[in-house]
């Protein structure tokens, strides 16, 4: 296991800049997960975590050991890339032997005929074996040692991948979208093994994505990228729960965060959709504010729940037990979506009226420059609503 502490990083391609004094401290055998949209900067925080990139700015310690200047063979690292970098023309035992005969063998003992004769070669290669052989019988690929990448599917390619990152035993392990080529079922069967292989292993994972449903399910932590930038970082159910900025709070959901237009009124209620809501928020009466609603935070209006909002169906989308009710509500632009269980609606169709209601507590209050504001009263009966 090993600790790594990120000390203001920064990068430019150019006059790009790519990563903007990032800073981040992860935990002896921590699983933590980069998440973020494309280009903004992930994959190039783990390269400079590997080796392969050189920051501009700032420093990286490996269990308080600057590793600055350090190749990557240096820093006891692995790396599983996006592509899984599997040599065509050798068989999976030869790519999963390929670094720890690299380390292990002098380059007169990796000669093909000479080498084989030189003292000492026997067994380090027969220690190369057997390592490999433990490796791919845990990963289930025991019996395709001797096939070729082009024999293999998708799936075995990636347990390939893994297997020669993990026969070294490094002390972090780096991953760079390793399930974006699979198929569905796929990534969810391989999602299940990494988790179990970080478990069994218990060393440092450093794992990048851009998918939120790997993102939330594998780590034990989040560190949510947008430009360059560390937006937050927590636990997955904080991220989702409690997201400290905009952004956040509109990558992760699916469906997306309900952002709605709303403004101060005093510091006890605020206006939306034309109804008031006690929500305390420190700002001045006209301030404009954005509430963001999570779609399974709604539920039908009735007696102990008050009508908050009123709109009309749009689209409905069956998902099984449950329904996206898609509503146009007065004042928003865009479809207020709401999660309900399927009995609710069962007779409900395109055009029909549906009030709703929503807990206080579940209300996310965000100013205009996206930052989020604590609210004063986070329990709060729905009685209180007030038109």
């Amino acid at each position: 296991m090993a600790q790594l502490s990120l000390s203001n990083l920064t990068k430019s391609y150019g006059q790009t800049l790519v990563l903007r004094d990032v800073s981040l401290e992860i935990a002896h055998g921590e699983f933590l997960t980069l998440l973020g949209p494309s280009g903004c900067g992930k994959s190039t925080l783990l390269r400079i975590i590997a080796g392969l990139e050189v920051q501009d700015g700032g420093s990286l310690a490996v269990d308080g050991r600057n590793v600055d200047g350090e190749r990557p063979r240096a820093r006891d690292v692995a790396m599983v890339f996006q592509s899984y970098a599997l040599y065509p023309h050798m068989t999976v035992a030869a790519n999963m032997a390929l670094p720890l005969r690299m380390r292990r063998l002098s380059a007169w003992q990796r000669l093909p005929i000479v080498g084989r004769f030189l003292p000492g070669t026997r067994r380090a290669a027969a220690e190369v074996e057997a390592a490999v052989g433990e490796t791919a019988n845990a990963l289930g690929i025991g019996h395709l040692l001797d096939r070729k990448p082009g024999q293999l599917s998708g799936g075995q390619r990636q347990r390939v991948a893994v297997g020669r990152a993990m026969v070294r035993n490094p002390a972090v392990f780096l991953m760079d979208e390793p399930l974006s080529n699979l198929d569905a079922k796929l990534r969810v069967q391989m999602r299940s093994e990494i988790k179990e292989l970080h478990r069994r292993l218990g060393v440092t994972f450093v794992y990048v994505t851009h998918d939120q449903s790997e993102a939330m399910t594998l780590s034990d932590r989040v560190a949510v990228m947008l430009d360059g930038q560390l937006l937050q970082v927590a636990r997955p159910q904080d991220i989702y729960a409690d997201p400290s900025d905009r952004r956040v709070a509109e990558f992760v959901g699916s469906p997306k965060i309900n952002l709605l237009k709303a403004t101060a009124r005093d510091r006890s209620h605020v206006e939306i959709a034309g109804m008031r809501v006690p929500v305390a928020v420190e700002q001045p009466p006209g301030t404009a504010l954005t509430l963001g609603v999570r779609p399974e935070a709604f539920q039908l209006a009735a007696r102990d729940r008050p009508c908050i909002f009123r709109g009309r169906i749009r689209l409905i989308e069956h998902l099984g037990s449950d329904l996206f009710a898609h509503l146009d509500i007065a004042g928003e632009e865009q479809p207020v979506v709401a999660r309900l269980p399927v009995e609710h609606l069962a007779d409900a169709n395109p055009g029909d009226l549906l009030e709703l209601s929503v807990s206080t507590e579940r209300l996310l209050v965000f100013d205009e420059a996206g930052r989020r504001l604590r609210t004063g009263n986070n329990v709060v009966s729905v009685r209180e609503f007030v038109r």
